[in-house]
């Protein structure tokens, strides 16, 4: 009777501290879509923020709805067609690409009168009211975009980008999507991570390097930032600009190595953890 009284109190304990499993729903761009295609990197990367998180939370099973290139906007557009589930979790990790397509930010009225796709904010709303539909208990995390270098894309250089140093082409800063998304976390008393002030990855670590041609000597050579920004470069013409030696936060200027998927994962662990 004893012992059986003791081994039921272990199982007590035990059971009593055993996180129960939570399952989240990841919606993002290509920096979640890489999760689960780090061939598409040609290996510069080994896994993803979702993979990461999970190997510290292993009671908390992840759902890849990472969309390569998509806004905000075709998120909330497509959102009924994409398979969202419910979830304990949703994280929501967009805002570059509707920074560089020069997409209208709008105003946090247009949040909070439910004004349609036709802004950043609004296309938000959309989001954020479609994942409440589907459990209105779910955690809300919103995550701010990173800081960019200028993109190159590894298999096709003539898809490329300046760097958030630079407003997009209608005059915006990528900070002024980064306080949209602040805001409307704030209405929502969701969580906020600001990769883009927190996370420590920056133009200055975003690659070790650039490889261009030295406009005085017509030599290739590895430009650091600030340098880099001021050299011309041709994808037509001149070598991809990112070897693997110039990897550091990224790969390519946009999107996270290993390096800089760990800081993302911190980050989120230090806040999922209480889930």
């Amino acid at each position: 009777m004893k012992f059986f009284f003791s081994a039921s109190l272990v199982l007590l304990l035990f059971t009593s501290f055993v996180p129960r499993e939570r399952v989240w729903v990841a919606i993002g761009d290509s920096i979640t879509y890489m999760n689960e295609h780090p061939e598409e990197t040609q290996l510069r990367i080994t896994k993803g923020y979702m993979t990461m998180v999970t190997e510290k939370l292993p009671h908390i099973k992840y759902h890849n709805q990472g969309h390569n290139g998509w806004t905000a906007g075709r998120i909330a557009e497509s959102f009924d067609k994409l398979g969202i589930g419910k979830a304990d979790i949703y994280s929501v990790f967009l805002g570059t690409n509707d920074w560089w397509a020069g997409r209208e930010l709008g105003t946090m009225a247009d949040y909070t009168t439910n004004s349609g796709n036709g802004t950043v904010y609004g296309s938000f709303r959309i989001i954020v009211d479609k994942l409440k539909s589907l459990n209105p208990n779910a955690r809300l995390i919103l995550i701010a975009p990173l800081q960019r270098g200028d993109f190159v894309y590894l298999n096709n250089a003539r898809n490329n980008a300046w760097g958030s140093y630079k407003p997009n082409k209608n005059g915006r800063t990528l900070a002024s999507f980064v306080a949209a998304i602040d805001s409307i976390a704030r209405f929502e008393n969701a969580d906020f991570v600001d990769l883009y002030h927190k996370s420590g990855i920056n133009l200055k670590n975003m690659v070790k390097f650039k490889w261009l041609k030295n406009p005085s000597t017509g030599q290739p050579h590895a430009f650091a930032w600030p340098a880099w920004k001021d050299v011309p470069w041709n994808p037509e013409s001149d070598a991809y600009p990112y070897p693997p030696e110039a990897i550091d936060m990224t790969y390519d200027g946009l999107h996270p190595s290993d390096k800089g998927y760990q800081v993302i994962s911190k980050m989120l662990v230090k806040i999922m953890k209480r889930y």
